[in-house]
């Protein structure tokens, strides 16, 4: 079997790791058939833990251990919380004499299945030591420990009755209860975890299923020798998840976050749900259906489990930290609705534009909201806008519009990015690189700022011979086709004859050109559908006009970008006191200035004042006093009634009945729109705008 259709294995596995461990604890199939029951729970879903290391090992090896102090803080406090929610049932239970308890906490955990993160932490640590070793050194090492944990788990019976092997393993069953743990157990799979970064097993899967089917006939040898201590650790079970594990990074194409927090909610919270399911039996007198049925139980814990998950899944926890100073809001719902104006308008598919942080707005929540929404072409400015997007989970075509080092050539291959080719000795250099790339050529039809020039037939056929580039589409870029003179008009006709000419000029010639693109967001906006496979939406699809003239066609867009602060003080002037940097506020009466916490170091211009700035707040208009601090602003509040610290500015955007848009500001700072909103958003995280739940609503817009 081979890798098929790509995906997020490794986080859609994650799920079906985690109603493993719930089968383990519920044994499904007891009421049936005890053999069963066993192969599903001590072979088959023994997968499961290996496999939870091993993507921690992969993930951390990305920087050769570096973040590994970061993982253990966010581990152990992750395990400091699940010791907690879990403090209530083991004092139920009768608790522990303190020193168990710290034993617990430090070795085994303080609850059955919290055995992992003790054991996760100690095993990285170990294995970032190991590391050093070199890869063959510390596998070499790590097998070794498995193998001593080995007889002291699946095969303890064989060993048990030697007096050397029972005290030593007696003494390691007084700290840690199991061989399974960070000492025996983790290593191993964290370095499988790593070392499947590099092996390219040719079947994978073979691999897998053979090793399985030994691991399977090796338990029941096991069971039947009556040898089995615990039944965590085999022989083979290394070489089945080497191959499981490979054959889903073969399959793995972006991420799936959601996933990845409903597996870690449901292995934390299902011992919970056993207790809630069977407290909810008793009480509804339906045990023979969900306790004395084994099957019955194991269905509810999963789904109460999954639904548990999935709810607390949704919760931003984070929008209370990302709304303490300024942020910004991005309506999700209005985004949806201009990316399927647009796409009616241009009777094609979007490449959505998401360069320059997607003008401001957050390119991987924009890149997030589009792709759920169906788009699947992309464009940004850089090699790194790019990457970030995969690391983000982003599929489908990445085009990167502006010039990469041909010495990167490695990282568009590693990343899949679609590169633009410019000109003739540009592709040539990316060849030389013999990485086989995706690519689209710029074609220069009147703007002359990149690509070949249209009419040079010669270099086009040379470029579309070179050897390692895929060129899968052509394009080019209007200049004037926001102008409304007749002049612009004119000039954007000849731009479009020039294009269509070379294509078809190209296809004479044998050349295949790939998919085409020409029109931008007023290409859509001033022109009629276009003979092109693709249509470029950038800064209409964010709601906004380069300026403060409309658009001649889809009025009906909406801006998706709200920018908000808060008020950190007020303070009470009195006539004549000065205010700020150069003093260049002085009130002339008694004055209120709220300090709104906005600077220039957050993009607006330092003399934003003097343009005539101003925020809302309460629903009303404040103007704009002083020079802007870095990191704040003054807003004389005087005549707006009751302002308050802790209040909420909106500087762009809708508050009440009153909105200050993004043009109006623009043009007060002496810019275009594209240029106000690509300055935001450095210091201002992305948050989801409240909206009415709707069917262009998502779930967890943003991961920060």
């Amino acid at each position: 079997m081979t890798a098929g259709r790509k995906f997020p294995a490794l986080d859609h596995f994650r799920l079906a790791a985690a109603l493993m461990v719930i089968a383990i604890h519920t044994s499904p199939l007891a009421s049936f058939s005890p053999e069963a029951d066993f192969w599903l729970t001590r072979v088959l879903a023994r997968l499961a833990v290996p496999f939870f290391i091993m993507v921690t090992g992969y993930f951390l090896s990305r920087d050769q251990w570096k973040n590994t102090g970061a993982f253990l803080k966010k581990t152990a406090l992750l395990y400091a919380a699940a010791i907690l929610l879990y403090l209530p049932l083991n004092l139920m239970n009768g608790g522990y004499p303190p020193l168990e308890w710290l034993r617990r906490i430090l070795f085994s955990g303080s609850f059955y299945h919290l055995w992992y993160f003790p054991a996760l932490l100690l095993g990285v640590v170990i294995t970032k030591l190991l590391s050093r070793l070199g890869k063959g050194g510390a596998l070499a090492v790590a097998a070794l420990l498995y193998l001593i944990g080995l007889l002291g788990d699946s095969y303890y019976g064989a060993v048990s009755g030697l007096p050397f092997f029972h005290d030593f393993y007696e003494f390691i069953f007084s700290l840690f209860g199991y061989t399974r743990n960070g000492v025996f157990f983790a290593p191993l799979f964290l370095l499988l975890g790593s070392c499947c970064r590099s092996w390219k097993l040719k079947r994978p899967f073979t691999l897998f299923l053979c090793a399985f089917a030994g691991m399977s006939a090796e338990a029941f040898l096991l069971h039947g020798l009556s040898w089995q201590r615990h039944d965590s650790m085999y022989l083979l079970l290394p070489f089945c998840m080497a191959g499981l594990f490979s054959f889903l990074l073969s399959c793995n194409y972006g991420r799936s976050p959601s996933a990845r927090r409903v597996s870690l909610l449901m292995y934390l919270l299902h011992p919970l749900c056993i207790v809630l399911v069977r407290g909810g039996a008793k009480f509804l007198h339906l045990e023979e259906v969900f306790i004395e049925n084994s099957l019955g139980h194991f269905a509810a814990v999963c789904l109460l489990s999954a639904a548990v998950s999935l709810a607390l899944s949704k919760i931003d926890f984070h929008t209370g930290a990302a709304t303490s100073r300024a942020w910004r809001e991005i309506d999700g719902v209005a985004l949806c609705a201009n990316a399927a104006l647009l796409r009616q308008a241009a009777r094609c598919p979007l490449m959505a534009v998401v360069k320059a942080d997607a003008y401001g707005h957050g390119a991987k929540a924009v890149a997030r909201i589009l792709q759920k929404n169906g788009v699947r072409f992309f464009a940004v400015a850089c090699l790194s806008e790019g990457v970030a997007l995969r690391k983000a989970g982003i599929r489908g075509t990445i085009l990167v519009l502006g010039y990469t080092a041909p010495d990167a050539a490695h990282i568009l291959r590693r990343w899949r990015l679609t590169q633009t080719v410019t000109c003739l000795s540009y592709a040539r250099e990316l060849s030389a690189r013999q990485c086989s790339l995706r690519v689209h050529l710029a074609l220069d039809t009147g703007m002359h700022r990149l690509g070949v020039d249209c009419h040079d037939l010669s270099a086009i056929a040379q470029i579309y011979r070179l050897p390692h580039l895929k060129i899968k589409g052509v394009f080019s870029h209007l200049c004037a086709a926001d102008g409304v003179s007749a002049d612009e008009k004119s000039y954007t006709e000849m731009q479009l004859r020039n294009f269509y000419g070379a294509v078809e000029a190209m296809r004479q010639n044998g050349i295949d050109p790939g998919i085409m693109h020409i029109q931008a967001s007023y290409g859509i906006l001033s022109l009629p559908p276009q003979p092109c496979g693709l249509a470029r939406a950038g800064i209409a699809l964010y709601g906004l006009t380069s300026d403060s003239r409309p658009f001649q066609r889809c009025s009906s867009l909406k801006p998706v970008l709200t920018v908000r602060a808060r008020v950190a003080a007020v303070r009470q002037l009195q006539t004549g006191e000065r205010v700020g940097y150069g003093l260049a506020f002085t009130a002339l009466r008694p004055t209120r200035l709220a300090v709104v916490a906005m600077g220039y170091a957050d993009g607006l211009p330092r003399d934003f004042a003097a343009h005539g700035g101003e925020v809302l707040i309460n629903g009303k208009r404040a103007p704009v006093v002083g020079l802007l601090c870095m990191d704040q602003l003054f807003a004389d509040v005087t005549e707006l009634g009751p302002v308050r610290d802790g209040d909420v500015a909106t500087l762009i955007g809708q508050n009440q009945h009153e909105r200050i848009s993004a043009e109006e500001v623009a043009s007060q700072c002496g810019m275009i729109t594209n240029e106000l909103v690509s300055r935001l958003g450095a210091r201002l995280p992305a948050v989801k705008a409240p909206s009415k739940i709707s069917s262009c609503a998502f779930k967890r817009l943003f991961i920060q």
